[in-house]
C-alpha cells in the first residue's frame, strides 16, 4: 500500500511539473497551427463559402459624356444597392477616386516617387496635375443625402437604416478633368483617353471587416462588389470606343463592313483587321455630325472601364466563341504580334485553370503602362517582343485574379498580382518554348531572391501595398516564387493544380480572404500547410539547409547529418555519390523537421558514401550554399 501511494504521489507531481513546464514554454514548432479566424456558417473550415455565405450587390446605370476640348468627363448614374447582409446599414461608403488629383489630396501632398519594376516605372502620383472634381448632387428618392467626404472615400448617411434584404437607389451627377496620368490607372495622351476609376462606386461590405473603405492613394488598386452595368458613353464622332461589356448599338456606331469582319474574326484563329491601316481615322464619315453615343451592358462584373480615341486600328480573332481584340494607334510599330499573344494567353489560362467567362478580351495601346479591368486592359507599346508578350499576357491574366476571383487588392496584392504573375510565368515559358528566354523565365523569381530578400528591407507579403517598399518583390515576384515552391517542391504539380483549380472554382465571383485560400489548399490537397504560409506570407523567414557530416556505423550503414540553419523549413532533396561512382537521389518530406532543426538520414544499403549534396538542382532559395555539400 505504501508503494502504491508513493507511485500516485509521484504521478501527480510529474503531471504538475509537466503542466507548469508547458505553461512556461512557448510552442516553437515550425508546424504549429496558424491563428486563423474561427470557421462559421459564412466561411467554412474547408476554405469554401458556407451555407449562409452572402455578399452585397451593386448595379449601375451610367450616362457619361467625354469632352476632349475641355478635357472633361461629365456623368450621371444610378446605383442600385442590395443589402444581402444580416445587418441593417445606417450608412454606405463609396469611393470617389476622381478626387485623387485634387490640390489637397493625399497623393498630391505626398508626391510620391515612381515605383520601378525592373526597367519599367510606375508613377502613382498625379505628376503635378491639379483638378477639382465636383459631385454636383447625390440624391435618394429625389432628396439630397447627407454625405461626408474624406479624400477619395465618401460616407452617405441614410434617413433610416437599410434593412437586411432591402435595396436603395442612389442618383449622382458629377464631373471632373482628366489627368494626363491618374495614379497610373487612367489618363489621356492627346485625344486618346483611357478611363478607369472614373465614377462613384460603392465599397465592399463583407462578413470579415464590415466596410472595406481603405483610401485610394495609388499603389492599392480596387476591391468592389459584383453587379450589372448599363453604360452609355457619348464621345466625339471620330472616336472608337472599347469598353467592359457588350456593345448594344453596333448598327449605329460601326459600319456594316466592320460588323461583318467582327463576325468572321470571332471564328478565326488568326487576326482579322476590323479597321485597317488605311481606314484608321476615316470612321467619322459613316456617322452623323456631332457626338456619338456607344451603349454597353455587362453582367456580373466588379467594375467598368473604357477607352476612346480617334485614328485607331483594330484587330480581332476568336477563341472558343470569345472575341480577342486589340486597338492601337498607327505609331505602335511593335504591335503586329499582340493579337496572337493575347489569344494564346486567354487560351492557356482557360484550359489550364478556369474557362474565360466573358464575351471578349480587349486590350488598348496607350499611355497607361499596364492596367486591367473586366474584359478590358490598357497596355503600352513595349520596346521588345518579350516585354510586349509579358504585359499583354499579364494584364489578361488579371481577368482571373481578381476579376473572377474577387480578392481584396487594397490589402492583399499577393492574392492578385502574385497569383497572376505565377500563372504568367508558365504561360510565357510555353509561348517562348525553345528559346533561352522561354526556357529560363520560370526561374526568374528565384534568381531575384538574393537581390530583393534582404534582411532589414524585405517585408512580409501580408503587408498592405501602400506600406510595401519593394512592391515588385512583395506583390509580384515573391508570391509567384511561393506558388512555384508549393507546386513543384512541396505538393507536386498534379496535387497542386487540382487544389488551385478548386480554389478558383469555389471562389469565382466571390470574395475570398487569405484564410479561405489557406484552408481550401489544405483541404483539397490533403496536406497541412500552416508551416508553409507562416514562412512565406506572415514572416520573412529564410532557408539554410546544410549537410553537417556523415558517419559509417559498424553495420555498414551511413548516417547523413542534416541541419536546418535558417528560420524557414522546406522538404529536402539529397544527391548521394557512392565510392563506386554511382549516385542516388533521395527526396525527404518536410516532416523530417518535426522534432527540431537537426535530422539524421540513414542511407539504405551498405555502400560507402563518398559525397552528399542537399538541393542539388538549386531549386530552393537557400541563402548559404557553401554548406550544401559534404565534404566541403
Amino acid at each position: 500500500m505504501k508503494m502504491a501511494r508513493s507511485l500516485v504521489t509521484l504521478l501527480i507531481a510529474a503531471r504538475t511539473l509537466a503542466g507548469q513546464s508547458a505553461a512556461s514554454v512557448a510552442d516553437s514548432s515550425h508546424f504549429r497551427a496558424l491563428d486563423l479566424p474561427t470557421p462559421n456558417e459564412y466561411r467554412t473550415g474547408s476554405g469554401r463559402p458556407g451555407p449562409k455565405y452572402w455578399q452585397q450587390r451593386a448595379d449601375y446605370r451610367i450616362a457619361a459624356t467625354l469632352d476632349p476640348a475641355k478635357n472633361e468627363l461629365r456623368g450621371r448614374e444610378t446605383i442600385h444597392y442590395v443589402n444581402h447582409s444580416p445587418d441593417a446599414l445606417p450608412y454606405l461608403w463609396l469611393f470617389v477616386e476622381q478626387n485623387l488629383c485634387e490640390p489637397n489630396s493625399i497623393t498630391n501632398q505626398l508626391n510620391q516617387p515612381p515605383l520601378v519594376f525592373l526597367g519599367t516605372s510606375f508613377d502613382f502620383s498625379c505628376q503635378g496635375f491639379n483638378s477639382a472634381p465636383r459631385l454636383e448632387s447625390m440624391t435618394i428618392a429625389g432628396r439630397e443625402v447627407k454625405r461626408t467626404r474624406f479624400g477619395t472615400t465618401l460616407r452617405v448617411d441614410l434617413a433610416r437604416p437599410l434593412a437586411s434584404g432591402a435595396s436603395v437607389d442612389i442618383d449622382a451627377v458629377w464631373h471632373f478633368n482628366v489627368p494626363p496620368q491618374g495614379g497610373g490607372r487612367m489618363g489621356h495622351d492627346g485625344p486618346l483617353y483611357e478611363m478607369a476609376q472614373w465614377y462613384p462606386r460603392v465599397a465592399v461590405y463583407d462578413d470579415v471587416k464590415g466596410w472595406n473603405h481603405e483610401p485610394y492613394i495609388g499603389a492599392g488598386e480596387f476591391y468592389l462588389e459584383y453587379g450589372d452595368y448599363d453604360v452609355t458613353l457619348t464621345v466625339p464622332r471620330e472616336d472608337i470606343v472599347a469598353a467592359t461589356g457588350e456593345l448594344q448599338n453596333a448598327q449605329q456606331v460601326l459600319t456594316a463592313t466592320q460588323r461583318q469582319r467582327l463576325a468572321i474574326a470571332r471564328r478565326s484563329d488568326t487576326a482579322i483587321a476590323i479597321i485597317r491601316a488605311e481606314e484608321a481615322g476615316n470612321v467619322s464619315n459613316t456617322r452623323p455630325a456631332g457626338a456619338t453615343s456607344w451603349h454597353f451592358t455587362a453582367h456580373n462584373v466588379r467594375d467598368f472601364a473604357f477607352a476612346a480615341g480617334p485614328g485607331m486600328r483594330w484587330d480581332a480573332s476568336g477563341y472558343n466563341g470569345i472575341l480577342i481584340e486589340d486597338l492601337y494607334r498607327p505609331t505602335a510599330e511593335k504591335w503586329t504580334e499582340v493579337n496572337r499573344m493575347g489569344r494564346e494567353a486567354i487560351k492557356y489560362y482557360s484550359e489550364q485553370w478556369f474557362p474565360y467567362p466573358y464575351s471578349h478580351a480587349t486590350t488598348v495601346e496607350g499611355p497607361v503602362e499596364g492596367m486591367e479591368y473586366p474584359m478590358l486592359t490598357f497596355t503600352p507599346n513595349s520596346p521588345t517582343r518579350e516585354d510586349q508578350q509579358w504585359v499583354i499576357a499579364h494584364e489578361f491574366g488579371h481577368e482571373w485574379f481578381p476579376m473572377v476571383v474577387g480578392s481584396n487588392e487594397r490589402l492583399y496584392p499577393w492574392m492578385d498580382e502574385g497569383f497572376n504573375t505565377f500563372i504568367d510565368l508558365a504561360n510565357a515559358a510555353k509561348y517562348f518554348a525553345g528559346t533561352s528566354y522561354g526556357d529560363t523565365i520560370e526561374v526568374h523569381p528565384l534568381h531575384l531572391y538574393a537581390e530583393h530578400a534582404k534582411p532589414g528591407n524585405e517585408q512580409p507579403l501580408i503587408e498592405k501595398p501602400v506600406e510595401v517598399r519593394d512592391l515588385f518583390w512583395g506583390g509580384y515576384q515573391k508570391p509567384a516564387l511561393m506558388m512555384q515552391m508549393l507546386r513543384y517542391e512541396v505538393l507536386g504539380k498534379e496535387r497542386f493544380d487540382a487544389a488551385f483549380r478548386e480554389y478558383i472554382r469555389a471562389w469565382a465571383f466571390k470574395h475570398p480572404t487569405p484564410s479561405d485560400f489557406f484552408r481550401l489548399m489544405r483541404d483539397q490537397s490533403g496536406m497541412e500547410l500552416d508551416w508553409f504560409w507562416r514562412d512565406w506570407v506572415f514572416t520573412t523567414a529564410r532557408l539554410d539547409q546544410a549537410v553537417d557530416s556523415t558517419s559509417r556505423g559498424t553495420d555498414g550503414i551511413t548516417s547523413v547529418y542534416l541541419h536546418n540553419g535558417g528560420t524557414m523549413v522546406m522538404p529536402a532533396e539529397l544527391l548521394l555519390t557512392f565510392e563506386d561512382g554511382t549516385t542516388s537521389t533521395v527526396e525527404l518530406p518536410v516532416e523530417m523537421w518535426n522534432l527540431g532543426d537537426r535530422f539524421t538520414y540513414r542511407v539504405m544499403g551498405t555502400k560507402p558514401v563518398r559525397a552528399v549534396e542537399i538541393d542539388p538542382r538549386r531549386a530552393l532559395p537557400d541563402i548559404d550554399r557553401a554548406n550544401n555539400r559534404w565534404p566541403r
